[in-house]
């Protein structure tokens, strides 16, 4: 079973490398490749709010490449230095697709709702999932005054551990529908014409994969480590 586990995370590994070095090798090849409307990655995120009515977030930039975010609670959209000042298809397209984001969030779309209710969970379950199995282990060993509920507790760890899991599965939807909103919005505003959303696609494609070598990651992690912990108490009973 070890080696099962060994052979998917490094069949995972070559996807996750195979999967950035795609995103590299597309943003690079579109990041040359000039927009007609002459738009930056900032003009562009600045009209699609406009055209959208959102006046209450800003549009800032941050250091660094691909680093562009969407901040919800500062109402702020990030744009890297490399997107923020820059007039090419890539970049539009990856400022378009944070807009996304924020029309997520405008328009109650669930599953941006679903994912940002786990950021927290996420990050708590991560914590507590080793902690709780540890502490089940303890009760199982006064099982005596407590039978069964030393797994229970170890079972309540591995469900917290697969908080993350979740996150990633939801986190897909979100970004394909970001992605999706993005390219909608560009031919719409006239920031890309039809001749030039196909290379803003295949940016987008590019960057979801990326989210899919994650998920795939997450999960093998999350089977190996319920398999872990039924294995610990199987032998414990035995």
């Amino acid at each position: 079973m070890y080696f099962i586990f060994l052979g998917l995370l490094l069949l995972c590994a070559l996807f996750a490398g195979w999967a950035q070095m795609k995103v590299n090798s597309t943003y690079s090849a579109f990041r040359s490749e000039r927009s007609s409307s002459k738009m930056t990655g900032y003009d562009t995120a600045v009209r699609l709010l406009g055209a959208n009515d959102i006046r209450d977030v800003s549009v800032g930039r941050v250091k660094g490449t691909l680093t562009d975010h969407y901040n919800p609670k500062a109402a702020a959209v990030n744009l890297s230095e490399s997107t923020y000042g820059d007039d090419s298809v890539a970049s539009v397209a990856v400022a378009a697709h944070e807009i996304g984001h924020v029309m997520q969030k405008e328009r109650g779309y669930l599953p941006y709702k679903i994912r940002t209710a786990l950021v927290p969970l996420a990050n708590i379950g991560s914590r507590l999932a080793l902690p709780l199995v540890l502490l089940g282990v303890v009760l199982e060993l006064l099982a005596a005054v407590s039978p069964g509920v030393g797994f229970n507790v170890a079972i309540a760890g591995v469900v917290a551990y697969g908080l993350s899991t979740l996150f990633m599965l939801v986190t897909l939807p979100v970004e394909l529908d970001a992605s999706r909103r993005a390219k909608k919005m560009l031919l719409s505003e006239g920031v890309l014409n039809e001749d030039e959303i196909g290379g803003a696609g295949k940016v987008l494609n590019a960057a979801a994969l990326t989210y899919v070598a994650s998920l795939a990651t997450s999960l093998v992690y999350f089977l190996r480590f319920f398999v872990w912990v039924l294995a610990l108490f199987g032998k414990r009973r035995d």
